[in-house]
């Protein structure tokens, strides 16, 4: 039971701060010797930070379905990630038993961090096509595990000088439809994965989404500070550790 409460805390709070949530979770259930379940267990923890983003931008959302030309770009990014996720599906799974690959997808998240910090003070709100065309790929490259996925689509959005504020709730509005149709594609897994432990697929859940939701307002909050490459170097560290003892 504490593992999957460890897990899904380390999910909610991985997920959405940009250190990589899938890279995290591979190195901790190989840590757990959890073999064979890592894609079903991500799905469960994962439909608990799905909801903890639609509680926490719900008017943005509701906001967003009522404009047109939005919901056009949401859709753009989703179907490019959908290619690359369904099109890399084997791939990308073999990446979550390979803490090296994890280990130097970490160092990669960092440098884009840290990057970030000369575009701080950009201030553009409105969103174009090519915006949305951009995020797409960069969301679909976010699928290797030690690449987060909320650190290269913000960085992605600050790159094309969108500001802060702008970034950051598109990088997550944009992210739904992904994180839903995931859930989905990997949902027969659930059952075989917590056969006999409904309890803690249950916990699990729980522990996700009240942790996304702390860690929304927590990078909600360093976002407008512009302190956001701070991260760089929690995923040095984890990159180092996970080379050092993770085999």
């Amino acid at each position: 039971m504490l593992k999957f409460i460890i897990l899904g805390i380390i999910q909610g709070l991985t997920e959405f701060l940009p250190v990589s949530s899938s890279g995290h979770l591979a190195v901790l259930q190989r840590l757990f010797n959890m073999h064979g379940e890592e894609v079903a267990i991500s799905v469960v923890l994962h439909f608990g930070t799905l909801l903890a983003v639609i509680i926490f931008f719900f008017k943005d959302i509701l906001s967003l379905l009522r404009n047109i030309r939005m919901v056009y770009y949401v859709l753009i990014v989703t179907v490019i990630t959908g290619v690359i996720g369904v099109g890399g599906k084997k791939f990308f799974e073999t990446l979550f038993t390979n803490p090296k690959a994890i280990a130097f997808a970490w160092i990669f998240t960092a440098i884009v961090l840290f990057l970030t910090k000369k575009f701080m003070g950009a201030q553009r709100k409105v969103l174009n096509p090519k915006d949305a065309l951009i995020l797409g790929f960069a969301q679909g490259f976010a699928i290797v595990p030690g690449i987060s996925r909320s650190g290269i689509t913000i960085s992605t959005l600050l790159f094309r000088k969108l500001d802060r504020e702008t970034a950051f709730k598109f990088s997550f509005i944009a992210s739904l439809p992904v994180i839903m149709g995931a859930a989905l594609l990997e949902a027969k897994e659930i059952g075989f994965a917590f056969q006999g432990k409904p309890l803690s697929l249950v916990v699990g859940f729980l522990s996700s989404l009240i942790a996304g939701l702390f860690a929304l307002w927590l990078l909600q909050w360093v976002i407008k500070k512009a302190k956001f490459y701070y991260f760089g170097f929690y995923c040095l560290i984890a990159a180092i550790l996970t080379l050092l003892f993770v085999k």
